[in-house]
């Protein structure tokens, strides 16, 4: 592995057009070429094909094409029931980590990777790239986008449209740009769903 490739996962600054980088990012990009052409009754060779794209593949996993990644997903691990809309754009230059039964509406964005401040820095193509973290039980609602950097707690719901620039806990809602904390989850959410709607299962 050159030192560039390995420091895609240090957080430090690297080339990102290091040659044995666009190489394996390729062969990474053709696998996801392939799985955006599957059809919608093809559900089992899209099984087999995650397996073979993503870093790790929990039981009971979908992900609604088209999906969109830097390295098409070999930097993504699923846990267990993940469910992603369609237009799920992982910017997986390193490891973005989703767990059990998180929802991912249309439209979201998981960036991993930025780049210097410093103009000659980004005039020469330098970026960074630090890890996301999702946890279980997740919500993250249309068009909703995660920072470099970011961890999301368990059980919270991110609210539409909300970009993510800094760490959610556990079991809250949270929304806005910047996206923060507007409440916990609570007692009156086992009697609503949704405004005054109650649950009635």
């Amino acid at each position: 592995m050159s030192e560039m490739k390995d420091r895609m996962h240090t957080g430090d600054i690297y080339y990102p057009n290091d040659q044995e980088i666009v190489n394996f990012q390729l062969q990474c990009l053709d696998k996801l070429y392939l799985f955006n052409q599957t059809r919608p009754l093809e559900q089992e060779k899209r099984q087999q094909m995650m397996k073979e794209m993503f870093a790790s593949v929990g039981e009971g996993c979908y992900i609604e094409p088209p999906f969109h990644a830097n390295f098409g997903g070999h930097h993504v691990h699923l846990g267990h029931y993940v469910y992603a809309n369609f237009n799920l754009t992982c910017v997986d230059d390193t490891h973005i980590y989703i767990g059990d039964n998180t929802m991912i509406g249309p439209n979201v964005t998981l960036a991993t990777a930025g780049h210097p401040i410093l103009p000659r820095l980004r005039e020469k193509g330098y970026q960074f790239n630090l890890p996301i973290h999702i946890g279980k039980n997740c919500w993250l609602g249309a068009g909703v986008i995660v920072l470099p950097g970011v961890n999301i707690g368990d059980n919270s719901v991110i609210g539409a449209g909300s970009i993510v620039t800094k760490d959610i806990p556990s079991n809250v809602v949270a929304y806005g740009s910047p996206c923060k904390v507007i409440r916990e989850i609570s007692k009156n959410d086992e009697i609503y769903y949704y405004k005054n709607r109650k649950i009635d299962k």
